[in-house]
């Protein structure tokens, strides 16, 4: 029987963070050894597993996995796995890369070019929208290949005008690989490059699978460029995500008083590079891609125009108050303003009072926090976002963690 029933099986265990993942991978040497594996196996291989990533790796029920593989040759669909040498390098040599990619379309020799991740927020004004699609028309048109999570608002944009300019573009989702997101704009950049998520065809993963593809997206790139962002925003989120893989961060300039422009403003004042064209972004790379990056016009201006309305991921409100670039923190009202601790927490979940309750030292490792919860992976990262979002918890470089509690 087919060894890739096997890899979709591992990529489903969504309880498992991917650097667990590639660590089994290591320890049992093969992906069938490492599924026939007994629990007490997978303790002697990885003391330090969660009671709930060894739960999901005693799941050995392969129905969904079948089906998965069933939806991906109907719908001309395709896998990438780690150990698979078509596998991006860059993405390979990330702190968590995912162990199985699923692709839309083909995946283009990503290590020979250079690929910029365009990034912003999904309610753009129109000097956003006009910036993305410009921006994303000269990176195509100089030889880059755009990176794009593919949602409305400057992501879109941005990849439109790649297309528009003949470029190539690859859409990261933060869902299933077949789920119904960005509509004819997903098929226009699977015919010019790749569409690609870390879930497989009729994965259960929620909103925490957003959040869970900012690594994706910056792993693909060796730079990101955040077009438009307000003070509290996902794409700020991101910014400090790429700069924890220690990639070259560039914000566009805004209007002073913009409320739009805040953060992209707030990222420059932090040491993000400024970046009036995609040009700023690219002239870097010219000695490691000599052959295939020029300064160029793009053959077509790309118009902005309104973005149809597209499913919503994690919606809008994200902000980071911990230190994206270069040190700074982006700043909110600290913890609540509550005269006390127990009124503070008293509207937290269970599930948020369990992680508050974990970090009782500052500056926790995130592995060490998952370990210390015993909760899936991909839940103990949905809640700190929504906890750094309340002002509850700081991350610190590092992919540490610190309570912001008084």
């Amino acid at each position: 029987m087919s060894e890739l029933q096997y890899w979709v099986w591992l990529s489903d265990r969504l309880s498992v963070r991917p650097k667990r993942k590639l660590e089994l991978l290591d320890a049992f040497g093969d992906i069938r050894a490492l599924y026939f594996a007994l629990e007490s196996d997978y303790r002697a291989a990885l003391p330090l597993l969660a009671p709930a990533e060894l739960r999901d790796l005693m799941d050995k029920d392969l129905d969904g996995a079948c089906r998965a593989l069933g939806v991906l040759e109907e719908r001309n669909l395709s896998m990438l796995t780690v150990r698979d040498a078509a596998y991006p390098e860059r993405l390979r040599q990330i702190y968590d890369p995912p162990a199985v990619l699923y692709l839309r379309g083909r995946m283009p020799r990503l290590d020979d070019h250079a690929s910029v991740a365009v990034a912003g927020t999904r309610k753009a004004s129109p000097y956003g929208l006009r910036n993305a699609s410009r921006i994303g028309s000269e990176l195509a048109a100089c030889g880059g290949i755009v990176i794009s999570g593919l949602t409305a608002g400057i992501d879109a944009e941005a990849a439109r005008g790649a297309l528009l300019a003949d470029g190539i573009v690859i859409g990261v989702l933060g869902g299933a690989i077949d789920a119904p997101f960005a509509g004819h704009l997903q098929m226009d950049v699977a015919r010019r490059g790749a569409v690609v998520s870390e879930f497989a065809p009729g994965s259960g993963i929620g909103r925490a699978g957003f959040r869970m593809r900012n690594r994706i997206t910056a792993g693909l790139s060796l730079a990101a460029v955040i077009v438009e962002a307000p003070e509290r925003s996902g794409a700020l989120l991101f910014a400090g995500d790429a700069a924890d893989q220690n990639r070259e961060i560039f914000a566009v300039p805004g209007n002073a008083d913009a409320p739009g422009t805040a953060g992209t403003n707030q990222l420059l004042k932090d040491g993000a590079r400024p970046a009036t064209c995609g040009w700023d972004v690219l002239e870097d790379y010219v000695s490691m891609f000599p052959t295939t990056l020029r300064r160029a016009e793009p053959k077509r201006a790309a118009a902005p125009k309104p973005p149809a309305e597209e499913p919503r991921e994690t919606g809008e409100g994200f902000y980071k108050l911990r230190q994206p670039v270069r040190q700074k923190v982006i700043d909110k009202a600290s913890a609540p303003a509550y005269s006390d601790l127990q009124q503070q927490l008293s509207g937290l979940s269970e599930t948020q009072l369990k992680i508050v309750a974990a970090m009782d030292t500052p500056h926790q490792h995130v592995d060490d926090l998952i370990r210390r919860c015993g909760l899936p992976a991909a839940t103990v990262l949905s809640e700190l976002t929504v906890l750094q979002i309340q002002g509850y918890v700081v991350q610190e470089p590092g992919k540490r963690f610190s309570l912001n509690i008084k």
